[in-house]
């Protein structure tokens, strides 16, 4: 039976979909998966980048697990693609690599100001309170107006970990950083900005829902901003989800406001202009928008500002270029066709591969990313003629190349006794779970120290 030996770089949902499907549907090949992530903890974005108050994602996280645990993938934690092993390798040791490694940087926003001090990424900050080991163990939150220009998802979760009050958030597995720099925090008002209205934001009924259960806030909207016109009313009537979305933000406009000590206020037709300040940000200057009956805004000349402290940006993620592999400017992607890799002549690249969002772009959720990763997955089992012929490909040699370089890397066991030291300092304060934040910290862990 002739062997396959496939690396695939980055643990997060799409590599360990991509592993998963292959050791299902593959039948005529023996196939041994090795998967490499530059954390020392598996999982990536969902550990990541998701604001730790969604219950949702223990469920992902236990279906993750489950793949992880049957003991049939390999995986090599905290070794970093482009300096501890490199795309010659890759083609050392294995037949072909899929890439993984997702979009975690912040799209650019170009307004004048964006570069202002006080003015963030929102990718910079979902870091911080995820308690990512490689961002500063401490955020700035000393100002009481701040601004969040975005109208998606992530806009949404900046804007709640903003606004939530820290105890709240006690029953989560947060950091005891994120924790202490969240119940210091100054803010009482976020402003959160969208061109469009709000009939066309990208927000997902769940998300809009918790946004409006947080104790002590209230959700400030404006009646101008519910005019609607033929486009925006048609989509109420007929797309499910808009309608849920349309029926929830009127729900607000009826709600008694002025009790509580926060405000998060919506504002829609609202396009940034230029953020204000001389070093660090005072201000937004936005102009009011319309329909222009195309299915896009176009500006009314009407033009206001906002005084602020602080600006997030949440207009997109972008994905980070690795040493030796194509890679699209413009899009923040790994050029590609259906996963395939392919060069700037159109050509595709032996034994390379990708899926996920670094394949396809920052869009799509987690359903998206199993059917993104059979479509790679496909190419990878169909494409042995281009595959790589390794000189070093016995399953041990990887282990010593790393070794030989001093790399010290996580293994699944490592990561259970990872996984076991987080609960147990969640359980010393009646939590389930505290993260460890310093890298030293989860590799000290992960070795049972």
């Amino acid at each position: 039976m002739t062997k396959l030996r496939l690396a695939i770089v980055g643990a997060g949902p799409a590599g360990i979909y991509a592993a998963d499907i292959v050791l299902k549907a593959e039948k005529q090949f023996d196939v041994s998966i090795d998967l490499f992530d530059h954390l020392p903890a598996p999982y990536g974005l969902v550990r990541y980048g998701v604001a730790p108050d969604h219950p949702r994602i223990k469920g992902i996280i236990n279906a993750l697990r489950e793949v992880l645990d049957r003991g049939d993938i390999r995986l090599f934690g905290n070794v970093h693609f482009g300096t501890d092993i490199t795309i010659d390798d890759l083609r050392n040791h294995y037949h072909a690599v899929i890439f993984a490694t997702g979009a975690v940087r912040d799209a650019p926003l170009a307004i004048p100001g964006i570069e202002l001090e006080r003015s963030y990424g929102a990718a910079e900050f979902v870091n911080w309170y995820d308690g990512h080991p490689d961002f500063p163990r401490e955020w700035p939150l000393d100002q009481k107006e701040v601004a969040v220009i975005g109208n998606g998802n992530v806009a949404l979760d900046v804007a709640r970990m903003l606004a939530k009050h820290a105890e709240d958030l006690l029953v989560t597995e947060i950091p005891a950083n994120v924790y202490d720099g969240l119940k210091a925090s100054a803010v009482t008002d976020v402003h959160v900005f969208g061109r469009r209205g709000p009939a066309q934001v990208k927000f997902t009924p769940l998300e809009l829902r918790e946004l409006g259960e947080l104790r002590d806030v209230d959700i400030i909207v404006a009646d101008e901003d519910f005019e609607l016109d033929e486009a925006s009313k048609t989509a109420i009537e007929t797309n499910k989800q808009i309608m849920v979305l349309n029926r929830v933000l009127n729900s607000w406009r009826e709600r008694e406001t002025g009790q509580a000590s926060r405000r998060l206020h919506l504002h829609f037709w609202a396009k940034p202009l230029e953020v204000l300040g001389d070093t660090a940000v005072e201000g937004l200057r936005y102009e009011r928008t319309e329909p222009d009956g195309h299915g896009g805004v176009r500006g009314t000349g009407e033009i206001r500002e906002l005084p602020i402290g602080a600006l997030y940006r949440a207009v997109g993620y972008y994905g980070t270029q690795l040493d030796g592999i194509p890679f699209d400017e413009h899009r923040g992607v790994i050029p590609n066709r259906e996963g395939q890799v392919i060069d700037d002549t159109d050509q595709p690249v032996p034994g390379v591969f990708v899926t996920g969002w670094i394949k396809r772009g920052p869009v799509g959720l987690i359903g998206h990313t199993k059917s993104d990763a059979m479509e790679t997955v496909q190419h990878v089992l169909q494409g042995q003629a281009d595959w790589w012929a390794p000189e070093h490909p016995q399953p041990e040699a990887i282990v010593e190349l790393l070794a030989s370089r001093g790399i010290e890397f996580t293994n699944l066991d490592g990561w259970h006794n990872l996984d076991d030291a987080e609960k147990a300092l969640g359980q010393a304060e009646g939590r389930e779970r505290i993260k460890l934040v310093p890298r030293e910290d989860m590799l000290r862990a992960a070795r049972g120290e």
